[in-house]
C-alpha cells in the first residue's frame, strides 16, 4: 500500500519504512508547511523558539536513507507520524491544516493493517517489488519476518525485555550462525542505518532463517525464563544455523557471508561471487 503526498501541497513528502512504519523527510514537510526559502535556517529558528522541541530534537529526528533531488541516496532526519504532528504544532502556517489531515489519512491506513495484518503484508511486498527486489528473494524476506516475529513472541512469553536485551539476544543468534554479530555485519556489507536483512543474499536469509527458527523451537521445547536462559538457548539456536552454515561452505568451497549488498549491485545480481574456504 503506498500512500500518495497531501493534494493540498506542491511538495512531495518523502518517506520510506523504519522500524515497520512511515517515516517522513523532516526537511520536505518544513517546506510543504512553509514558505521559507532557506529550510535548513527555519528549522534552527524553529528549535530557539520552541526549548521542549529542541530539547527532544534526537528524539524525534532519526537520519534515514532517503533519495535526494541529483538522484543519490543521502541521509536525511525524518521522523514518524507521531514526530512530524509534534513538529506541526511548532509551525504557525495556515498550511499545516490539510497536512495535519493527509497524517490522519496515512495513520488510519495504518490502524487498518495493524488491525487487518494481511494489508500489512501486502503494503510490505508491494514496497520491496518497487525497490526491484526479485519475488523469490521476497518470499523469503516476508517468511523471515514471520519466524522474527514468532521469536520475539517466545521471547516476551518466557521474561525477555523488549529492544535492548532483544538486541542482545538477536547478536547472540548472529554471532552463533555467522561468526559476526549485525552491526559487524553492517560493516562488512557497508550499510549505516539500513535494514541488514534487506541487503543479505538469499543463502544469508535462509540461514537466518534457521537461525531464529531453531531458537524459537528449543525456547517452546525448554521455556526458559528470563533474559540469561533465553542467551543460552539463542546461542545454541544460533549454533545449529551455524553447523549448517560451515557444512555448506566446506561441501561448496564458497563462503555464505557476503560482502554483497543492494546499494552497491542491483538485486538481480545479489548473489555471493565464489570464494575458496581457507
Amino acid at each position: 500500500m503506498t500512500q500518495q503526498p497531501a493534494p493540498e501541497t506542491k511538495i512531495a513528502i518523502r518517506k520510506t519504512i523504519h522500524n515497520d512504519e512511515w517515516w517522513f523527510s523532516v526537511a520536505d514537510v518544513i517546506e510543504a508547511l512553509t514558505d521559507s526559502a532557506d529550510i535548513r535556517q527555519y528549522i534552527k529558528k524553529m528549535r530557539q523558539r520552541d526549548s521542549q522541541l529542541d530539547s527532544n530534537w534526537g528524539t524525534i529526528c532519526t537520519p534515514l536513507e532517503l533519495l535526494a533531488p541529483d538522484g543519490k541516496r543521502r541521509e536525511t532526519n525524518c521522523a514518524n507520524t507521531e514526530g512530524v504532528f509534534r513538529i506541526i504544532q511548532s509551525i504557525p502556517s495556515p498550511k499545516a491544516e490539510p497536512f495535519k489531515k493527509w497524517l490522519a489519512r496515512v495513520g488510519y491506513e495504518r490502524i487498518q493493517e495493524i488491525e487487518n495484518p494481511e494489508l500489512g503484508t501486502k503494503r510490505t511486498r508491494a514496497l520491496y517489488k518497487a525497490k526491484g527486489y526479485s519475488d523469490d528473494w521476497i518470499e523469503k524476506r516476508m517468511r523471515g519476518i514471520a519466524i522474527r516475529e514468532e521469536l520475539t513472541d517466545q521471547w516476551k512469553k518466557h521474561g525477555v525485555q523488549e529492544n535492548r536485551e532483544y538486541e542482545i539476544l538477536t547478536a547472540e543468534i548472529s554471532k552463533a550462525t555467522f561468526g559476526l554479530t549485525p552491526s559487524n555485519y553492517k560493516k562488512l556489507k557497508g550499510l549505516k542505518h539500513e535494514n541488514l536483512r534487506d541487503h543479505m543474499t538469499d543463502l544469508e536469509l535462509i540461514f537466518s532463517m534457521l537461525g531464529e527458527a531453531s531458537t524459537t523451537q528449543i525456547t517452546k521445547v525448554e521455556h526458559p525464563e528470563g533474559f540469561v536462559a533465553n542467551k543460552a538457548v539463542a546461542v545454541r539456536g544460533g549454533g545449529v544455523a551455524g553447523i549448517a552454515r560451515k557444512k555448506l561452505e566446506q561441501e561448496t568451497g564458497q563462503k555464505v557471508v557476503s560482502k554483497v549488498n543492494y546499494v552497491q549491485v542491483p538485486q538481480k545480481n545479489l548473489l555471493p561471487k565464489p570464494a575458496k574456504v581457507k
